[in-house]
């Protein structure tokens, strides 16, 4: 049933990002462009406006909208939003003083609603996850890497593990590490270098620690056991989920898509060669019709209960997340990652209920009065 007043007069709505010296602003300007025509077929003023540009104490204030065209942006002024998208581009730039006091400062706001205050750290997720036991069954076994008798515990239980940076995106600084006790060098650390992967092989833990240090750096990780992935054409898949609050501020969800993993590729991530596909026929493949379909129908409750436990546990205001889920040989379902700034989805269904949906829970939003944690 919709209760919603038509009368009712709709929130402004602001899509936060960083200043740019030389474009204005930063960000996705086409996933911009695709929000503010959305908005505004559905009757909303929406607007672009920079962490530099949003003055909280200003009745008005400088937003961004693009012109008639689309490639020109004009700064006109705008009324102060009642609801924030955020789209801070990266986590070095919501790291840094000004945008983080920014974003303290809206949350803080008696009128204003911010949602997706920070991105996601993996180390986090995991642990949020771990603490319901209706999610916990989807979680690998994770630990935080610190020394090599970490990768020395979690192999006598794992032959094979994963190893990805906390503050991670696409995929990027992952290794695959497997143990093969029958061979001189039994261990082999392949590590994801743009669509290629390097193979390093070692006789001792020593050896192999001393190159995963120069691998990660200074940035932190965790180490996680690998899961056997369902696979097409002998190469594994997993499911990408896109689930956002609806008008009435539950979580709903808006689509799923598939990503297959390229040829040699460590991980399904698109740009590391991966592939966008259609997920009932990559598990009807594996799987056959029958036990496809009933893998597709737990699938949204299973990403229904992790967002609701995110969310839970880590006590902010959520209006969104992407998440990756495995499938393994089983049909079982895991947990791999979720995304506080999805990517756009680039199914054409999918996408188009993402824009709206922006604005159906920025509306509840608007009603709801503002507790402030």
């Amino acid at each position: 049933m919709n209760t919603r007043n038509p009368e009712e007069s709709k929130p402004v709505i602001a899509i936060l990002t960083t200043s740019d010296k030389q474009h204005q602003f930063g960000g996705n300007r086409k996933n911009f462009r695709d929000i503010i025509r959305t908005g505004k077929e559905m009757g909303y003023l929406v607007y672009v406006v920079t962490v530099r540009d949003l003055k909280l104490e200003e009745r008005l204030i400088n937003g961004y909208v693009p012109s008639p065209g689309g490639r020109l942006w004009y700064s006109i002024p705008v009324p102060l939003p009642q609801v924030i998208y955020n789209r801070i581009p990266t986590r070095e730039q919501e790291q840094r003083l000004p945008v983080a006091r920014k974003i303290a400062e809206c949350l803080e706001h008696p009128e204003i609603h911010l949602y997706n205050p920070y991105f996601f750290n993996k180390w986090n997720l995991f642990e949020w996850l771990k603490g319901a036991h209706s999610t916990s069954k989807h979680v690998p076994k994770t630990r935080r890497l610190r020394t090599a008798a970490t990768l020395t515990a979690m192999l006598k239980n794992h032959d094979s593990l994963y190893l990805k940076p906390e503050s991670g995106k696409a995929g990027k600084g992952i290794m695959r590490l497997k143990y093969r006790e029958d061979t001189a060098l039994p261990y082999r650390l392949q590590i994801q270098s743009g669509r290629r992967n390097v193979t390093y092989k070692a006789a001792s833990m020593d050896r192999l620690w001393a190159r995963v240090e120069k691998e990660k750096g200074a940035a932190h990780y965790i180490v996680q056991q690998a899961i056997v992935l369902a696979t097409h054409h002998k190469r594994p898949f997993d499911l990408r989920v896109l689930v956002q609050k609806n008008g009435r501020g539950g979580w709903a969800i808006t689509g799923i898509g598939a990503r297959l993993a390229g040829a040699r590729s460590i991980t399904t991530h698109v740009p590391r060669g991966g592939s966008i596909e259609e997920p009932s026929s990559m598990l009807e493949s594996t799987f056959g019709a029958e036990r496809a379909a009933a893998i597709l129908k737990s699938l949204p409750t299973t990403a229904l209960l992790i967002a609701r436990q995110i969310e839970r546990a880590s006590e902010l205001t959520l209006g969104e997340m992407s998440m990756d889920l495995g499938v393994d040989d089983n049909g079982g379902l895991w947990f791999f990652e979720a995304n506080a700034r999805p990517m756009k989805f680039d199914e054409p269904a999918i996408r188009k209920l993402s824009l709206e949906r922006i604005f159906h829970y920025s509306q509840h939003l608007a009603r709801m009065p503002k507790h402030n944690k």
